[in-house]
């Protein structure tokens, strides 16, 4: 049994290092072994809390590591200094990202104390530096002064529809930043409903991206927007408010 778990551990390794070095992505021993403890440390402490509903190891490196990853297919991220990915859950995409770029300085929000605490423990056992772990609501931290318009990139994944996302993570964007908004379903009618809200929160359609996900051959799509001028400082609106009534 044993045996047949190393095995898979192999496969799946090799499955991610073939993957991405396709994208022209080289992953180190040091990098290999994070994914890994990080496969472990997501699988028990989803045990005792609800992290994902995927515990397969190649469903994991596929549907949550590589999707994470695949950000960098599209944007270059050698240049990018801080990223803010918000309401990260069980930590995807940031932590991918910050494992294959250790030069990011990395923020992640998230409402959920628990996750967070899930967090802390993983960015300590995987010794990730220059990672700042907030919790708390998009709408209240993108008020603080420390967050408010200082990120070079900011991204979320599957949290919401556009028209909301674009109020939770624009204000955290500098000025000539982007956002990039990952997506499972196709887009096209969350763009046009959104276009009101890119244009009131100082923002403008950079590119919109589409890739086939390996093995289950899933669509997935990225809308990336880039910041052209600074949030209206009445924006977000309070706590709760952007999910109810979206911009129009």
């Amino acid at each position: 049994m044993s045996e047949q778990i190393f095995n898979r551990h192999d496969a799946s390794e090799a499955m991610l290092i073939g993957l991405l070095e396709e994208k022209g992505i080289t992953l180190s021993p040091r990098q290999l072994e994070q994914f890994d403890l990080y496969y472990r440390e997501l699988v028990e402490w989803n045990e005792k809390m609800n992290l994902t509903g995927i515990t397969d190891r190649e469903q994991v490196y596929i549907k949550h590591f590589y999707d994470s990853i695949s950000l960098a297919f599209f944007k270059d991220f050698s240049g990018i200094g801080s990223l803010a990915d918000i309401g990260s859950g069980a930590g995807f995409p940031g932590i991918p990202l910050k494992i294959v770029f250790p030069h990011l300085k990395l923020t992640i929000v998230d409402s959920l104390n628990k996750r967070i605490g899930f967090l802390r423990h993983l960015t300590e056992k995987l010794e990730l530096e220059g990672v700042q772990l907030v919790h708390g609501r998009a709408e209240d931290v993108a008020r603080l002064p420390e967050h408010r318009d200082q990120y070079d990139a900011v991204t979320a994944r599957a949290v919401a529809r556009l028209s909301v996302l674009n109020e939770l993570c624009l204000p955290f964007v500098k000025v000539n930043g982007w956002f990039a908004a990952m997506k499972g379903a196709a887009v096209s009618e969350e763009v046009e409903e959104a276009t009101a809200s890119i244009r009131e929160l100082g923002a403008e359609l950079a590119d919109l991206y589409s890739f086939v996900l390996p093995l289950e051959e899933a669509a997935r799509y990225m809308v990336v927007l880039n910041k052209a001028k600074p949030t209206p400082k009445k924006y977000p609106r309070k706590a709760g408010v952007p999910l109810k009534t979206p911009l129009k």
